[in-house]
């Protein structure tokens, strides 16, 4: 069972565009250091869209290399081809991983009828635990609670990831889904309130920066104590924000490189590294959460 402070892991690279697997190699080892639950290896945030299927694979199994058993590993299984998602699944389910994600298809708007059939699909590719993955923000696609709970059907289809922000969305899902379909946060910003309404987890780009801190907000509010889990949550606030001055991950690579986690912040066209107007503003957020910069 998957729960509590899950970091969607950045992918570093270095300055001519390789991946940097000596920084991931650390990465992974201040993650485990620092107490994360487990680490989704090349979602959207680890740049998937940028990383060729091949690559993509070898990222996954690197991490899983370097991660050794020691907490969950859930690989990006993510497309808007259906057809190219099943090829990456089965790709993963060869390596190994504990679970997948899969964002909902982007650009070409599926109706709930072509998600249902899209995720089907990927699901009877694997016998491995499936994560559905909304974030309409950047797909341009929402799949509601009542296609969610369709799918909560299929056997190896055990939660979602929910970036919406609408809290409200928690006791819906789980009047649909039930008590032991998964829901994880995908929003730093109202992941307090989404676990003390009831959910299991966060998948979260701050938690990259913060591990131990957002960790302990993540236990905090999953044992209902909502002071506590408040006054943790609190200086990471401004964190929450800066990190998307910027289209995400251009900010959190940034300022891994700022603390020295990653030897570079290159990030992968079309994405270009981060804006000089923004760094005052991430400085900031970084100071007010405790976080020292190199």
């Amino acid at each position: 069972m998957i729960n509590g402070s899950i970091v969607a892991l950045i992918t570093p690279m270095l300055r001519d565009g390789a991946v940097d697997f000596a920084s991931l190699e650390r990465l992974v080892e201040f993650h485990i250091d620092q107490g994360t639950d487990a680490i989704v290896a090349v979602g959207t945030t680890g740049e998937s869209a940028t990383l060729p299927m091949s690559e993509h694979l070898e990222v996954v199994a690197q991490i899983l290399k370097f991660v050794a058993g020691r907490i969950p590993v859930i690989g990006g299984n993510g497309g808007n081809a259906t057809a190219e998602a099943i090829e990456l699944t089965k790709g993963l389910t060869k390596i190994g991983v504990d679970a997948m994600l899969g964002v909902t298809p982007y650009y070409n708007k599926p109706s709930p009828k072509g998600l249902i059939a899209h995720y089907k699909a990927v699901a009877a590719s694997t016998d491995i635990p499936q994560i559905l993955y909304n974030v309409p923000g950047r797909t341009a696609v929402d799949m509601l609670p009542e296609t969610v709970a369709e799918l909560a059907s299929v056997d190896n289809i055990i939660g979602i990831k929910e970036a919406t922000g609408d809290l409200s969305r928690v006791a819906r899902l789980r009047e649909l889904c039930g008590a032991d379909f998964k829901l994880y946060s995908g929003d730093d910003a109202s992941a307090r309130e989404f676990l003390l309404l009831g959910g299991d987890g966060v998948i979260s780009v701050a938690n990259n920066l913060v591990p131990k801190a957002f960790k302990a907000m993540c236990d905090a509010a999953l044992a209902g104590d909502a002071e506590l889990a408040l006054t943790l949550d609190t200086p990471l606030r401004g964190l929450y924000s800066a990190l998307f001055c910027e289209a995400n991950p251009i900010p959190v690579k940034w300022a891994a490189h700022r603390m020295g986690l990653i030897s570079h912040g290159h990030i992968r066209l079309p994405l270009t590294e981060l804006s000089e107007q923004c760094h005052g503003l991430l400085l900031d957020a970084m100071t007010t959460a405790r976080i020292e910069v190199k």
